[in-house]
């Protein structure tokens, strides 16, 4: 399963953890638009969406996070289901509720 938190959470345990990996699942215009640094991007519409996610470190932590926090919720839920073994947590809110530093 995956663990839903704020914003405040999100950044403090991505800042401290080494076994973490951030992924952006919204699309390239709008990952364009502003995203949070160290990000991995990986659009959740894209065919090739699961199999990207086969491709990955399932035993890493991964920080999941799109627009408004519903499509990354659906992206950890997908993660849970293909064994990652590691802590899956969503950004709540989206990045729509990020107000820390996004680049461009």
């Amino acid at each position: 399963m995956y663990q839903n938190i704020d914003e405040i959470d999100f950044a403090e345990k991505f800042e401290a953890d080494d076994n973490g990996v951030l992924l952006d699942v919204r699309t390239q215009e709008e990952y364009d638009g502003g995203f949070i640094a160290g990000c991995e991007l990986m659009d959740i519409f894209q065919p090739d969406f699961k199999s990207k996610l086969e491709g990955l470190d399932k035993s890493k932590n991964y920080y999941v996070y799109c627009r408004s926090g519903n499509r990354s919720g659906q992206a950890c839920g997908l993660m849970a289901q293909m064994g990652f073994t590691g802590q899956l947590y969503n950004l709540e809110g989206g990045i729509l509720g990020w107000t820390q530093n996004l680049e461009y």
